[in-house]
């Protein structure tokens, strides 16, 4: 198998992984969007606006160092186990003693028992991080697959009996906490690799010297997204709060379905290739064109489908989210375009540009955050999707040099892919007119969008289309053949 198709095979993986995480957490937050008030959701968004910001220095940084060292061995995977393991429990440690303070400064009594229990989600990552690290760089993607639905099937389960019999909020904790901790528990009985009893300072110091400026420029991205909750917490209700982060959320978990599934997949591949500048070009070009072929029509679906959507799922008393959802939708929607260019920038060994892009973006976005935060929150979302489209620029802007790649190229890629998922939401639009149940509209739109962009692309022979028709009819004739062979 090529490397283009390495990259098409294992997103099929990743894809198909996080598209079952998808359904499960989709069920749980339906079920607790219903039964919570709002304000008492968006209680649960600030704890865990803080649990992600500190879950970066558990997922960044180290394991793209291991991802992207040629020669990875026993002592380098052992040498960031227990320096990953020390670290989260540190920083556990430190949220703990935290938690009043967290919950005096939103004046939310509550809080500090919740944010102490969410988070253990930090420790169990540290102890589930370098296997994860280890399943990427062998590209064994299916083992991510079993475990990750194993642990989401589980933890739904649990999560919505508990919301069921009454919890509450601690539905929607617990789920989270046990979801991670299955997840790892599986990973860890099928992975082959453990920790050995060994520790080397200087292999540990070599991998901080890549992995530092990948972990800065993740910290100031993600605390940068999460300030956004923080500043509309204290500034304006945790109604509003809620409002913007359900808005958000639909297709945040849709973008990351996509757009992450790429993201942990070509790291490794491109890495394994960083001194072929033009085969990194060719794969990161593919990459973009075929993971757009599948985000910017489910973008496109969910804006023109928001609004029933929202109210056939999670009631009227949801519905002000519609427009942040729409807003959130055209932000996503270009977002393997960033994925793509940032793994290339990786994969050649350039942590130092990716760092200065970050420290960039993030001026530029701190100057459009505050003049909009004095508007209102649908300001803040204008704001930021005016910082989505300029970091697209900023992001592609090193590869013009690194790999002879440069933007108009790219949106030239991508160009059959918007205009045709444009007009399949503009086709099906109208439907949100008619005097119909919100049930039958969705029955109606949902069926006509998928038959427009699959029938238009057949039509077209769009490049992409042909693609994953082809990669998908060979994982078909292999899945045939190693049955047949296991029957002989």
């Amino acid at each position: 198998m090529d490397k283009k198709q390495s990259v098409i095979t294992n997103f099929i993986w990743r894809f198909m992984e996080r598209g079952g995480t998808y359904v499960m957490n989709f069920i749980v937050s339906v079920v607790l969007a219903r039964l919570l008030d709002p304000s008492l959701y968006g209680t649960v968004a600030l704890v865990t606006a803080i649990t992600t910001i500190l879950q970066v220095f558990v997922d960044s940084g180290m394991a793209n160092s291991l991802i992207q060292k040629k020669d990875t061995d026993d002592l380098d995977y052992s040498s960031v186990f227990y320096f990953n393991l020390a670290f989260c429990l540190l920083l556990y440690a430190g949220l703990f003693f935290c938690a009043p303070w967290i919950s005096r400064l939103y004046r939310i009594p509550e809080l500090t028992p919740i944010v102490r229990v969410l988070g253990l989600t930090i420790v169990v990552s540290g102890v589930k991080n370098v296997q994860q690290a280890y399943v990427a760089k062998t590209m064994q993607f299916r083992r991510f697959f079993f475990a990750t639905l194993g642990g989401t099937v589980f933890s739904a389960v649990v999560g919505i009996t508990l919301a069921y019999l009454g919890y509450g909020v601690w539905a929607l904790v617990f789920q989270q906490l046990l979801n991670v901790t299955v997840n790892t528990a599986i990973l860890w009985l099928t992975v082959g690799w453990k920790p050995k009893r060994m520790f080397s300072w200087k292999r540990l110091g070599g991998l901080i010297s890549y992995g530092w400026k990948l972990l800065i420029s993740q910290l100031l991205d993600t605390a940068y997204l999460k300030l956004y909750q923080f500043i509309i917490g204290l500034r304006y209700s945790t109604a509003d709060l809620a409002f913007y982060n359900r808005g958000d959320q639909f297709p945040n978990l849709i973008m990351e379905n996509t757009s992450a599934s790429l993201d942990s997949v070509l790291l490794p591949v491109l890495s394994s290739e960083q001194d072929d500048r033009v085969r990194v070009r060719e794969m990161t070009r593919r990459a973009v064109k075929v993971s757009t072929f599948v985000l910017m029509p489910l973008m496109a679906g969910l804006a023109a489908c928001a609004e029933p959507l929202v109210r056939f799922l999670l009631t009227e008393k949801w519905l002000p989210c519609v427009p942040y959802m729409q807003l959130f939708c055209l932000n996503y929607a270009f977002w393997p375009v960033h994925t793509a260019n940032l793994n290339a920038i990786k994969a050649v060994g350039r942590s130092d540009i990716f760092l200065k892009l970050e420290i960039i973006k993030k001026v530029l976005e701190t100057g459009i955050l505050l003049v909009t935060m004095r508007y209102g929150v649908m300001a803040i979302t204008l704001g930021l999707l005016a910082s989505g489209f300029a970091s697209i620029v900023i992001n592609a802007w090193p590869n013009r040099r690194l790999l002879d790649l440069p933007l108009s190229r790219q949106l030239l890629d991508v160009l059959p892919a918007l205009l045709l998922s444009l007009g399949m939401a503009a086709a099906i639009w109208p439907v949100t007119l008619l005097g119909l149940p919100d049930a039958v509209r969705l029955l109606i739109m949902v069926p006509a969008g998928v038959l427009i962009y699959v029938g238009v692309s057949a039509l077209l022979k769009l490049d992409s289309f042909t693609y994953v028709l082809e990669i998908a009819k060979r994982l078909l004739r292999r899945g045939k053949t190693a049955e047949g062979g296991e029957t002989a």
